[in-house]
């Protein structure tokens, strides 16, 4: 499995296309979530994505929230489950960050996977809130300290 980082304007036009479509499939047709997904954040993010016969199976992107070193991931993805995209993916977002100079992870995690993220050493630190009609909870993680 093989984890693409691309920011925006690297993108190509069909890359750009499958993930539009990818996230399309999952919020849209199988979660029914009938809110705008595209929004201006794209143009500043990097997107990480995993493709088999062209299509993306599995995607996520990363931006910094601020200049304070808080980076926030989200529209993340898998086409397919148990296949363990979900946590290759994750690690590289991860990895990448910390590589950026991120000092804290954040993202609104949808409610049924916070397990997924916990054992991605995520820690959930709001209530139960809704975000696009669908329980959300706020995860962090820290930058690891290095000695």
């Amino acid at each position: 499995m093989t984890v693409t980082v691309k920011h925006f304007n690297a993108l190509t036009t069909r890359e750009l296309y499958e993930i539009i479509k990818a996230r399309f499939n999952v919020f849209y047709i199988e979660q029914r979530c009938f809110y705008p997904d595209l929004d201006d954040i794209d143009y500043y993010s990097h997107h990480f994505f995993i493709m088999d016969q062209s299509k993306v199976v599995a995607y996520g992107r990363l931006f910094p929230e601020d200049e304070t070193g808080v980076w926030h991931i989200g529209r993340v993805l898998t086409v397919r489950r148990g296949e363990g995209m979900g946590r290759v993916l994750m690690q590289k977002i991860i990895d990448e960050a910390w590589r950026l100079g991120a000092t804290l992870l954040r993202m609104d995690a949808q409610e049924h996977a916070i397990g997924f993220y916990e054992k991605l050493h995520f820690t959930v630190c709001s209530d139960v809130f809704i975000e696009a009609g669908i329980p959300h909870v706020r995860m962090e993680m820290a930058a690891p300290v290095n000695d």
